[in-house]
């Protein structure tokens, strides 16, 4: 009888050796790290901490002289991390990868060389189509840290200086109202047989969670206002008790204003918040009131809200204080900038072990998000629709 057949040859059967995947070659970093000079900007991407943590693992990192002052960081620090300084800007420029918090002015994308990559806020609302198509002909990558997601799908870089801005609006409010600084003397603190301070919040996201945490902490009545009532449910179970929260109804957010000590503004919109306080409610506030509008950067939350700066942060409106200073983790730039360390340092390890960003954008589809240009090619289609600039999908171009 026949045996039968085999569908392999005698060949195929003998065992093979296996083939293992190849290691992804490590890379080495030349990071750049020039000093900002942006108005009143003061803070630095990397700490020393962070820069310590860097050059042990093998890359360099080049840091423009002076870069930390703003945020108590000295030279010596950074050069005690193992960081190169240098009073050369061009030189700083010229590094592969450059790290910044404020997106590169035109004049400074001069100095940047082709094909470098840089990491920087985008910051979408103040840029111009003619800063795009400068990064383009230099055929820059370039990386919007405000837009890169985690493994949550969170954005963690928006949300680190929304817990900053929160807890800021607070501190604030209770500075301006000290008499010192001609506020109506009224002190947050839950004082023995003194009425507790008003605190209205509206919006109930990171900005306002914050808020609401530094104001009960201090001994505050607060009040929170949302149109999303899955916002309000999120915030009261984050915050592990129960707190006044109600949909934006005008009539319970007038009789509100009407009674309240601060009011904190911390609403976005797509783009412009909406204006959920107008002037004639502004005008019924108690005088010598607080309003503090942390989302004066897309516009402002109150119709009376005007662009304020660091130096002449109020102005004085019906006889309430307004504070519509844009960029308020910047009172606090040594807080801000370990947080922001702590969110690139992570990433600028990672992209080093996995051989370079190539590999990063390939595997990171988080990081990949926060990419909007890739070799001069506009890769983000908000950015394209915005600027009326032709863009394409970028799993098209690195796969």
């Amino acid at each position: 009888m026949n045996q039968p057949r085999s569908p392999f040859s005698k060949q195929e059967l003998i065992p093979q050796e296996e083939t293992l995947e190849i290691l992804k070659q490590k890379g080495e970093l030349f990071i750049g790290i020039p000093k900002e000079n942006q108005f009143q900007e003061k803070r630095i991407c990397l700490t020393p901490d962070a820069v310590n943590a860097l050059t042990a693992n093998g890359h360099r990192v080049l840091i423009e002289s002076g870069a930390g002052d703003a945020a108590n960081f000295t030279d010596l620090d950074y050069t005690q991390a193992g960081a190169t300084i240098s009073k050369d800007t061009k030189k700083v420029f010229s590094c592969p990868l450059l790290l910044k918090v404020e997106p590169p002015t035109l004049s400074e994308i001069q100095f940047i060389n082709p094909q470098a990559t840089i990491i920087s806020a985008l910051q979408i609302k103040t840029q111009t189509r003619a800063y795009f198509e400068e990064l383009a002909k230099k055929r820059i990558t370039a990386i919007a840290f405000e837009f890169i997601r985690d493994e949550d799908g969170n954005y963690p870089a928006v949300r680190s200086l929304s817990e900053i801005a929160g807890i800021s609006s607070v501190l604030i409010a209770a500075e301006v109202m000290a008499s010192t600084n001609k506020g109506n003397g009224l002190m947050f603190g839950n004082i023995t047989g003194v009425p507790p301070l008003e605190v209205v919040i509206l919006g109930a996201g990171t900005v306002g969670e914050f808020a609401a945490r530094s104001a009960i902490g201090l001994g505050a009545n607060v009040k929170i206002f949302d149109n999303s009532i899955t916002k309000l449910r999120n915030v009261q179970s984050n915050l592990q008790q129960i707190v006044y929260t109600s949909t934006l109804q005008p009539k319970n957010l007038l009789k509100s204003l009407k009674r309240c000590d601060v009011a904190i503004g911390a609403m976005r919109g797509r783009d412009r918040s909406p204006v959920v306080v107008s002037q004639t409610m502004v005008e019924q506030m108690k005088k010598g009131s607080v309003i503090i509008d942390v989302s004066i950067d897309m516009g402002g939350c109150f119709e009376t809200s005007e662009l304020t700066t660091h130096d002449k942060p109020l102005i004085n409106k019906f006889g309430v204080l307004h504070y519509g200073v844009p960029n308020i983790p910047a009172r606090y730039p040594k807080t801000a900038s370990v947080s922001i360390s702590n969110i690139f340092t992570p990433y600028l390890l990672k992209i080093g072990e996995d051989g370079g960003l190539e590999n990063s954008l390939r595997f990171d589809k988080g990081l990949r998000n926060g990419l909007y240009l890739y070799h001069g090619i506009l890769t983000n289609k908000t950015v394209g629709d915005w600027f009326d600039l032709k863009h394409s999908d970028i799993n098209f171009l690195i796969f």
